[in-house]
């Protein structure tokens, strides 16, 4: 049995030393298969992997669409980020602010034109009630009528300073037109920067022409107030002297009829020379409507009775243009002799049977009468201007003679 056991023993010793060497041959054989795993020439079926593939045959490639949005779509409406991309939206908001500025400044014009005329329609509902009273008849110094003539005078006052709202409000809008006049510029100047993208100049185009609709409601803005204050003084100048006849009218109770500033030929004199000789001055009868025969060229003294015309206006028309001329006549003669005084002469044909006669004078006066207001709202002082008519047979139309003495 002790025997048995030892061999045993031994076996097991034995199996031992055999596994041992076993195992250390193993690690020897993986070892020499480790130094050899990277074979020099791999030949093989296996397809190229899809990454390889990708970055062997890449190119070249197809490109991809451009769509016409992606060239002159939003992309020229974003922000291009360069200095003067920067500058075109600060101009922009410059001229948004300006845009609001002038839509106030016509909300202005249009309260004021309104206040204008609703003061206008009470003053002529006022003066034709005291005018429908008088010609009915009444007391003198009626006080109803002499509270309807309170209320026209105050709503010619009101009138007045109405005109100095328009004043105020037109040079606002110089004002804003300056300011879009400098933005103009600017803009135009910028397109010559450099650092500028397409899109910076697609912008500047745009901004362009919104300045330049921007200016032309500016001039429209300052044309319409220039007509409204000239429109308004020459109506108030007109109407204070026919309220100071009428309040005369109202004093007395009885109706007087238009103002004499209105009229001022009727108490004029015949005048004392002879325009034919004028009218025969260097065959001036197949000239013009109107000629200046003041140039400046020429020293004009005092003029006698006969001489040349400082400005003869024929009216064988009805449309005679006549305004500028004798403005231009005028102011040259001012220039020159500021106390100068002028004759102011209607002349008629003489031609004709008396009814004839009688029509060419009175229409005649009439067109005198349009010169004076002209030479009134002109800035010559009415006292300064001596009137009369006469008549000639070598003219052809009503004419009026404007002298300097």
């Amino acid at each position: 049995m002790k025997n048995l056991n030892g061999i045993i023993r031994k076996s097991a010793y034995f199996c031992s030393a055999i596994a041992i060497l076993a195992g250390s041959q193993a690690l020897e054989i993986k070892s020499a298969r480790a130094q050899n795993t990277a074979p020099a020439l791999v030949i093989t079926h296996a397809p190229i992997p899809e990454s390889l593939r990708e970055k062997l045959y890449g190119t070249p490639r197809k490109a991809r669409d451009i769509t016409v949005q992606e060239i002159s779509g939003d992309s020229y409406r974003a922000v291009s980020g360069t200095t003067i991309g920067r500058e075109v939206m600060t101009l922009q908001g410059d001229l948004n602010n300006l845009q609001s500025r002038i839509a106030s400044h016509a909300d202005s014009l249009e309260s004021l034109q309104r206040d204008g005329e609703r003061l206008s329609a009470q003053y002529y509902a006022n003066i034709a009630t005291i005018n429908t009273q008088l010609q009915s008849g009444t007391t003198p110094g009626n006080p109803r009528l002499v509270s309807k003539l309170n209320d026209a005078q105050a709503d010619l006052q009101a009138l007045n300073n109405n005109i100095s709202g328009m004043n105020d409000q037109a040079v606002n809008i110089a004002e804003t037109a300056s300011q879009a006049s400098f933005m103009l510029n600017t803009v135009r100047s910028a397109y010559g920067l450099s650092g500028a993208v397409e899109e910076d100049h697609v912008k500047l185009a745009e901004l362009e022409d919104n300045i330049n609709n921007t200016v032309v409601v500016i001039e429209r803005l300052l044309n319409n107030i220039s007509d409204s204050i000239s429109r308004t003084t020459a109506y108030l100048s007109t109407e204070r002297n026919n309220i100071r006849t009428l309040a005369l009218a109202v004093t007395n109770g009885d109706l007087y009829g238009r103002s004499l500033s209105n009229r001022p030929f009727s108490m004029a004199n015949a005048y004392s020379g002879s325009v034919d000789a004028a009218v025969m001055d260097g065959g001036m009868q197949d000239q013009q409507p109107i000629e200046a025969a003041y140039t400046q060229q020429e020293v004009a003294p005092a003029i006698p009775a006969g001489g040349r015309p400082l400005a003869k206006i024929k009216f064988d028309r009805n449309d005679v243009d006549y305004e500028q001329a004798v403005y231009i006549a005028v102011n040259e003669a001012i220039e020159r002799y500021p106390n100068a005084r002028f004759d102011l002469i209607a002349v008629h044909p003489s031609q004709g049977n008396a009814a004839e006669v009688a029509i060419e004078s009175t229409r005649a006066r009439r067109n005198a009468e349009r010169v004076l207001r002209t030479l009134t709202q002109m800035g010559v002082p009415a006292e300064n201007i001596d009137l009369s008519y006469d008549q000639s047979d070598m003219a052809q139309s009503n004419e009026v003679h404007l002298y300097i003495k």
